[in-house]
């Protein structure tokens, strides 16, 4: 690809210094990934700033830069408004347009984001429609898993995320269900592509880290939805009515609304749910008739989860009947509320469950099964929004029989900090809790406690696979610890 065919691509104003009929043989945006013939793009960073690495790309062989700002080099210089944007737009031009082959459908919110998206999946390939889906736990092009994302976090940065995509073109598929997180909707990851559909399912405290307030963060997410262009054929928004931020959201919709919950009004109107260790059942009002649905998975909040995925499939004509045939196969989603059984007599859980109201969902979720006791292990990631610390310890002090207080992913923060913030929040309501630094340790505390009815549930962490410590990555993974210590109890070792 010449370099004039990026260019032509590039949003906004540009200023180009240089030769524009250069051959582009690849793009990068680390200096350390440049090869001979690349298009180097610098985008400033949380804690570096691209810019910086120019010298180190050229050096490395990149035959032009994309930047922010004028700079005396020996290839041509693109010169943006917002680096970031170009990237997201460069890398769309250089992957053929992935996002206008698929059926992009986003899905946006502070928790149900990863199952909401699996649960499209599952029916839009039940009704014969091959899928992609790409998220917090990885991303799939049908039932095949694709590379693993080189940028972290639940939405990849644009360069990976258009290669994902064209990947899943290439693998045939019709649609691409993906996770739009806020960071991913402020940074510009997601600014080149053509959705289809956009999907919200609730606005909770998180990442106050990055967006400084409510407000901010609120309206990253709404960005998703006016992306959404009115004039295109079939193009609508789905939204959660009982969030309190739902009519925000319905704002900034300009496409056609599909909405669900159980205010009066919604399109799926919950009605009525019940809970049992083997899923959830429920029935919602649809057109004026009534229908009951079966999910074999747990928690009100997969219901409406469930409620969200419904509403796509029958924006993407789906069939109601076949929907509801299809939803009790529906599949359990890594370290969602996901069970851990080696036949003993109590139940034990694992959840992603890492802001304040996931973490209340999710012992709610708990306490609906009418256990014995719920016994809750959880603790707070390091680098993150610490204000949501407290409210965490008070909730679990709240819905908790016994809270075990642990360790999450400290990460670069002193994880006996973390805990004593945690620690303050379950104070204030209650003194059952111990706690235990060392998450091994706890869990097996927590385990070695539980009797006859129980349930044990794992909180934080989820599907991941490691805990960061002192900067330092190690293996750990709650379900993997649990099976191990289950499995010893019980004399299988």
């Amino acid at each position: 690809m010449l370099l004039k065919d990026i260019i032509a691509a590039l949003p906004g104003d540009i200023v180009l210094s240089g030769d524009a009929e250069r051959e582009i043989l690849g793009i990068a945006y680390d200096s350390r990934q440049v090869k001979e013939g690349y298009l180097f793009v610098a985008i400033p960073g949380l804690q570096v700033d691209g810019h910086d690495f120019i010298p180190q790309a050229v050096a490395n062989g990149a035959c032009a830069v994309i930047a922010e700002r004028r700079l005396p080099l020996p290839v041509p210089l693109i010169v943006t408004a917002d680096s970031r944007r170009a990237l997201a737009f460069a890398a769309a031009a250089w992957y053929g347009y992935p996002d206008r082959q698929l059926r992009l459908i986003g899905v946006t919110g502070t928790n149900g984001k990863t199952t909401t998206t699996h649960l499209i999946k599952f029916l839009l390939e039940k009704a014969g429609r091959k899928s992609g889906v790409l998220g917090t736990v990885g991303a799939m092009a049908g039932d095949k898993m694709l590379p693993e994302q080189i940028s972290a976090g639940t939405t990849p940065e644009s360069l990976e995320l258009f290669g994902l995509l064209s990947q899943m073109v290439e693998a045939g598929c019709g649609y691409a269900v993906i996770e739009a997180s806020s960071q991913a909707l402020a940074m510009q990851r997601v600014s080149a592509c053509n959705f289809a559909a956009g999907v919200f399912t609730n606005l909770t405290q998180d990442h106050l880290d990055y967006h400084g307030d409510m407000v901010s963060y609120c309206q990253s997410k709404e960005t998703l939805f006016r992306m959404l262009a009115p004039e295109r054929d079939n193009r609508y928004g789905v939204i959660n009515l009982d969030d309190a931020y739902a009519e925000r959201f319905c704002q900034a919709c300009r496409a056609r609304q599909w909405s669900y919950g159980m205010r009066e009004g919604a399109d799926l109107q919950l009605l009525h749910l019940n809970a049992t260790i083997s899923g959830m059942r429920f029935s919602f009002k649809f057109q004026d008739k009534v229908y009951t649905a079966q999910i074999p998975l747990i928690g009100k909040f997969n219901v409406y989860n469930a409620l969200a995925a419904i509403c796509v499939a029958l924006a993407e004509g789906l069939e109601i009947s076949d929907i509801l045939s299809w939803l009790p196969q529906a599949p359990q989603v890594a370290g969602r509320f996901e069970l851990v059984d080696e036949g003993q007599d109590f139940a034990v859980v694992v959840d992603y469950a890492h802001t304040p109201d996931g973490l209340e969902n999710v012992l709610h979720a708990a306490r609906a099964l009418k256990p014995r006791r719920v016994i809750c292990v959880f603790g707070c990631g390091g680098d993150r929004d610490s204000r949501k610390r407290p409210l965490m310890g008070r909730i679990a002090g709240q819905y908790a029989d016994v809270a075990v207080l642990t360790s999450d992913n400290p990460r670069n923060e002193d994880p006996q900090t973390i805990l004593e913030m945690v620690e303050e929040g379950i104070r204030s309501v209650g003194n059952n809790y111990l706690v235990e630094i060392d998450r091994e340790k706890a869990i097996r505390l927590a385990i070695g406690m539980a009797s006859s009815g129980d349930i044990v549930l794992l909180a934080g962490k989820g599907h991941e696979d490691y805990q960061i410590i002192r900067g330092v990555k190690h293996h750990f993974d709650d379900r993997e610890i649990a099976r191990n210590i289950l499995r010893a109890r019980l004399g299988k070792e």
